[in-house]
């Protein structure tokens, strides 16, 4: 085995193939299976098995051909230097916190944590022991971002002063149990996915303002119908997530707006469509509407491949940990779980 410089512990080593060994704690969370395939299937890893307490999915995963292992020998096996946290999302901080105390580097389903406490401990943890703490939120590798964020940054748009987004979904009323178990509920579920790339483009917020509603004929007390006004100087923000829109795949969208143009990837998925709309050219964009070429794009391919390159490099990842814990704060202010 060949240890990795520039980490602690058992992280960051590499089987004789030159593959890195990753395991599973918890496999219930609806991006679990995809990401499972991924460590089964990918040149970069090597599984070491899934770990899962509820028989029932145990039992599907079984079915499947997917390695099951105890908890405790997956942890103490110096050999894993990935722990990836699939589980239920009440408990994603202990179990992650569980990987990184026995010395792994640790993916996080999102959201990572249901309080502030629970994420700094998560970034202290990591800090301390040198260790990578990578998130969840399936599209930070995803193109359409990547090329919006490169016009931000390199003031193609002009000065930005309206950024918004809508994340919506249909689940059914067995699945809304599950999002309703914390107050901020479609918001907390969901509406990270575009608040991360918010606060990664304009920072923290100064203000934000959260508002979350019942609006779906069912008896439970899911927030299903949510909206959240992020505030930052000289610019707003508007997320937009609800549980209740048939087709809502189509609808999916992450808009740009600034002095000399505006970017609005819609939809973001199935194939993503990215068009740019300039008063002036700027850096590849000629003035006026054009749809812009984009690479292939398939969930949590990137997001793994990044991981992947972190590990065997040493090096931090693109979003650091005080970029993820502003993502976690806005994300609780706008779900009203301070």
């Amino acid at each position: 085995m060949v240890a990795m410089a520039g980490v602690s512990g058992t992280a960051g080593v590499l089987d004789a193939a030159g593959r890195i060994r990753i395991g599973f704690l918890g496999g219930s969370h609806s991006h679990a299976p995809a990401k499972v395939r991924i460590a089964m299937t990918s040149p970069e890893w090597e599984f070491a098995g899934l770990w899962e307490p509820d028989a029932a999915v145990a039992a599907e995963y079984r079915k499947q051909g997917v390695k099951l292992v105890d908890k405790g020998a997956l942890l103490g096996d110096a050999s894993v230097a990935v722990i990836a946290v699939e589980s239920s999302v009440n408990t994603h901080e202990p179990l992650a916190l569980e990987a990184l105390r026995a010395g792994k580097h640790v993916h996080v389903e999102k959201p990572p944590a249901a309080n502030m406490a629970g994420m700094r401990a998560l970034a202290g943890e990591a800090r301390r022991r040198r260790l990578l703490l990578q998130m969840g939120y399936m599209w930070r590798q995803h193109p359409g971002f990547a090329k919006i964020f490169e016009a931000v940054r390199a003031g193609w748009l002009g000065d930005v002063y309206m950024v918004r987004g809508t994340m919506n979904t249909l689940i059914d009323a067995e699945r809304r149990k599950e999002w309703a178990l914390f107050h901020g509920g479609q918001m907390f579920e969901q509406g990270g996915h575009l608040i991360d790339p918010m606060v990664r483009l304009l920072g923290r917020p100064e203000k934000v303002t959260p508002f979350l509603r019942h609006h779906g004929r069912f008896a439970d007390t899911l927030l299903d119908n949510t909206h959240a006004v992020l505030e930052w100087p000289g610019a707003m923000g508007t997320v937009t997530s609800s549980v209740l829109q048939p087709g809502s795949g189509a609808h999916r969208t992450f808009e740009v707006w600034g002095a000399n143009g505006n970017a609005v990837l819609k939809p973001i998925e199935g194939p993503p469509q990215l068009v740019v709309d300039l008063q002036t050219a700027a850096g590849p964009y000629r003035k006026g509407v054009q749809q812009v070429a984009l690479e292939k794009y398939e969930r949590y391919v990137g997001g793994f491949a990044e991981l992947a390159a972190a590990v065997r490099s040493g090096s931090p990842l693109p979003v650091s940990l005080d970029q993820e814990l502003d993502v976690q704060q806005t994300l609780l202010l706008a779900s009203e779980m301070r």
